[in-house]
């Protein structure tokens, strides 16, 4: 694979007419303090792949993590070490989306890592059009995207992991609204908004989910690739949620996750405008691919 990329179309899924039903999950919330608290540098030493206690325990799935980049140099080493000490990843696909910040000057230095690929698209193209180049690159069984923000936390992962490690999904959706704990929704209006494209898009659908825009969606790869995305920006969400519901047979479950919502003066991208796109793009997919 090479530094340089561009999106993808790939093949149309093929449709149902009884959506598939979600299943909610409560679980205990993670005390993964070894994770949490180790420092950027530390996380960024360069070694392969962790030792796995718990993936010695299960036949879990290899992860691919997509993380999108648009001017993200404040985050970004911490992040991307925050992925590379979690001992479920097997690659992590950078895709620089026409960063004008430091951004491209981190990125070639994290490419120097173990499992770490980096993807460029030479002009910004939106957080959409990102995620579909990382996901025609991804190779593990299992694809999920990471925002290059602090937002999300891989301390997750194994909540997302285990109902695929054990056949009971296909799909995992990790939902800021299943549980409070740990989380930090800075605005009641992003909120209220989250929960009013939700539940449109459940209307649509017949899907019962509580999160449909978060980013957290862990899917196999098999059932991505049957997929044909279009969005460039955030309605990409909407938009692969509609079609998962589409595809026959797909088992989606839900478990709840942490999440540190941070404001627009704190780099957040996402706009009002952004949720009338996102509600077009229900109606959309609803009823075409």
């Amino acid at each position: 694979m090479t530094g340089g990329a561009v999106a993808t179309t790939l093949p149309p899924a093929a449709t149902t007419a009884t959506p598939p039903a979600v299943s909610h999950e409560v679980i205990p919330p993670t005390c993964e303090g070894t994770l949490r608290d180790i420092a950027p540098l530390m996380e960024l030493s360069g070694a392969e792949a962790p030792s796995a206690p718990r993936r010695a325990a299960r036949n879990w799935p290899t992860l691919s993590v997509v993380v999108p980049v648009f001017n993200e140099a404040r985050t970004l080493r911490t992040l991307v070490g925050r992925v590379l000490a979690s001992e479920f990843v097997t690659e992590v696909l950078l895709v620089d989306d026409g960063s004008s910040d430091e951004s491209p000057t981190i990125l070639a230095e994290l490419a120097q890592q173990p499992r770490v690929l980096v993807l460029t698209h030479p002009q910004n193209r939106g957080k959409g059009a990102a995620i579909r180049t990382g996901f025609a690159h991804a190779s593990a069984d299992v694809v999920v995207v990471q925002d290059a923000d602090l937002e999300y936390h891989p301390r997750d992962f194994e909540r997302l992991l285990e109902p695929l490690a054990e056949d009971r999904a296909d799909v995992v959706f990790g939902s800021r609204f299943l549980s409070t704990d740990g989380v930090r929704v800075p605005l009641a209006l992003h909120r209220f908004a989250n929960r009013v494209l939700t539940w449109f898009s459940n209307r649509l659908t017949g899907l019962a989910l509580t999160d449909m825009e978060t980013c957290y969606k862990a899917i196999r790869r098999e059932l991505l690739a049957g997929l044909r995305l279009r969005e460039d920006r955030f309605s990409i969400e909407p938009e692969i949620t509609a079609k998962l519901a589409r595809a026959p047979g797909v088992r989606i479950r839900e478990v709840p996750i942490q999440y540190d919502g941070r404001r627009h003066a704190e780099g957040k991208k996402i706009s009002w405008r952004d949720g009338f796109a996102a509600l077009w793009a229900i109606v959309k997919y609803r009823f075409t691919d």
